[in-house]
């Protein structure tokens, strides 16, 4: 295992994330695009709404990508060797148009105890100032969860538009990624991203997250595959792993796993948002 270097590992610490790591080849970045514009173009709308989730489960290209050996590496380097995948999920933010995330923290309403467990934001694109990259607010994860206005606005690709007020942007870092880098992420770090002002679209392909077999969802049920090691706790549902490309076995694994999903993520809401 190569992993993280001791520098990296004092970054992330102190940090609260880790950027850039080398994750994909460009090769391999186009190869997931591409798989992305081919089920836009032959199945319309399968990627919108809560469908961005768990697209692992509906592509054995998406799949590969969360059992990459430099990723789960990284990974290892700071949750250990006995790794699940309990998610992913696709950011796209097209040329132009007014999707934005408010500054937020995954640990708030995502369910998972303890917080053994990182976040992989793998470039398919470039990511740039220009173009929406994420904003880390550093050092924010040593403190407590903070207060989230939820505000479902309709351009904000959050659940809820949950949103941490007063963010002064001039202090948070942005993370500028090449195609095929990544970002590692502390689940209790402040982010957000802007607007996508390119002309072109930016894609983030997001391992939302990687847990130790040890993190137990106390929100509701999730599914999970193994990247590595052993699950002596079995806190959770398994998925299975895909074989098709949008077989109808891959898209009813994505359908029951994304309802569970809608559940953890609308616990004690009033309103379902359109995510």
């Amino acid at each position: 295992m190569s992993g993280l270097t001791k520098d990296q590992l004092d970054h992330y610490k102190n940090k609260g994330y880790v950027s850039p790591i080398k994750a994909l080849s460009s090769s391999e970045a186009k190869e997931i695009r591409d798989e992305i514009e081919k089920i836009e173009k032959d199945w319309p709308g399968s990627l919108e709404g809560i469908n961005r989730n768990y697209v692992h489960l509906i592509s054995p290209i998406f799949n590969k990508v969360c059992l990459n050996k430099n990723i789960l590496d990284a990974v290892e380097s700071i949750i250990g060797h006995n790794i699940l995948i309990c998610g992913t999920t696709l950011f796209i933010k097209n040329s132009n148009e007014k999707g934005f995330v408010s500054f937020h923290q995954d640990a708030k309403y995502i369910g998972l105890e303890p917080h053994n467990w990182v976040t992989a934001w793998v470039a398919v694109t470039d990511a740039n100032e220009d173009n929406g990259c994420m904003r880390m607010l550093s050092g924010s994860h040593k403190e407590s969860l903070k207060h989230h206005e939820e505000k479902f606005d309709e351009n904000n690709l959050l659940t809820r538009g949950q949103s941490i007020e007063n963010v002064s942007l001039d202090k948070t870092d942005p993370i500028i990624l090449e195609a095929g880098q990544m970002s590692l992420h502390h689940p209790t770090i402040v982010h957000g991203s802007g607007l996508n002002n390119s002309n072109d679209r930016r894609i983030g392909f997001v391992i939302q997250s990687y847990i130790g077999t040890n993190v137990d969802q106390i929100l509701g049920k999730m599914y999970v595959q193994k990247a590595r090691g052993e699950d002596k706790f079995n806190y959770h549902e398994y998925s299975k792993i895909p074989l098709e490309l949008m077989g109808k076995n891959e898209t009813i694994s994505q359908e029951k796993a994304n309802k569970e999903l809608s559940k953890i993520f609308y616990s004690g809401s009033k309103k379902i948002g359109k995510f």
